[in-house]
């Protein structure tokens, strides 16, 4: 009976010392290293390019100016590997250690390098407030018990591949589980700022949205499907646009003034 009390003061210890905070200030908890999410990242993103070709030249190019805008005004001192892949859903997303990708689908919806950098920027805001740490956290504690977290040495062993299940990067799961509406909301919020201090226009991403539910008939795609609405998503940000446009011109007047040509 002892080692239980103490092995439960332990987890309670263990878990108030992994509460941080995102860029918004709200708290989250947080049990893993930085370095345990580069690697997840890392080999999902390996995972990943395995699953589906990729696509290069113009395409290619295009989503990297825009995606290389985002980031460097991200400022996390890593360079971000992007790539582009053929496929026809409209999907994006970006991972921990520095990786970002984008299908070709998205670009139908995507229709200039002001609405391409509303999701680009969204995907980044995930990984720069820790999301993928905190939904593997939280579903580790709750779902898997601490067991997971002390058999987890390695990802290749048994409790890693436990880990990259529940961060939803094995193949069964697809590239990354949906978040939940708290962090996509939190993502809009960030990403609009980001994208505006990158120096994209950030009132396209009004429009984005709209094609968004043009493009789904009215029903969210399957990445979205803990998304807020389509209308409470365009609600949120215009609440936001006064500051962000504020950033936008900021960021013009500074130089920032991303050309990304757009293949014809």
């Amino acid at each position: 009976m002892h080692w239980k009390i103490r092995g439960a003061v332990g987890a309670l210890v263990l878990t108030l010392a992994a509460c941080s905070q995102t860029p918004t200030g709200r708290s989250q908890l947080t049990l893993f290293s930085d370095q345990e999410l580069d690697q997840m990242g890392e080999q999902s993103f390996a995972q990943y390019q395995q699953q589906l070709p990729t696509v290069g030249g113009q395409t290619a190019a295009y989503v990297q100016c825009v995606a290389q805008a985002v980031t460097q005004a991200a400022n996390t001192g890593e360079n971000w590997e992007v790539k582009v892949f053929k496929d026809d859903s409209a999907n994006a997303f970006a991972l921990p250690g520095g990786h970002i990708g984008v299908n070709t689908g998205l670009l139908e919806v995507a229709k200039n390098q002001d609405q391409l950098a509303t999701v680009i920027g969204h995907e980044v805001a995930h990984v720069l407030a820790h999301h993928a740490n905190e939904r593997v956290s939280t579903q580790a504690a709750t779902q898997t018990g601490l067991a997971v977290l002390q058999s987890a040495a390695g990802i290749n062993s048994q409790g890693g591949q436990q880990l990259m299940g529940l961060l939803g990067m094995g193949a069964e799961y697809g590239i990354i589980k949906p978040f939940s509406r708290t962090q996509e909301s939190e993502a809009d919020v960030l990403g609009l700022e980001l994208m505006a201090q990158a120096g994209f226009d950030p009132r396209a991403s009004i429009n984005l949205w709209q094609n968004m539910e043009a493009n789904s008939q009215g029903q969210p795609p399957v990445w979205m499907s803990t998304h807020p609405s389509h209308g409470q998503r365009i609600e949120d940000l215009q609440a936001k646009m006064d500051r962000a446009l504020d950033a936008y011109q900021q960021a013009q007047a500074s130089g920032r003034t991303p050309n990304c040509q757009r293949p014809g």
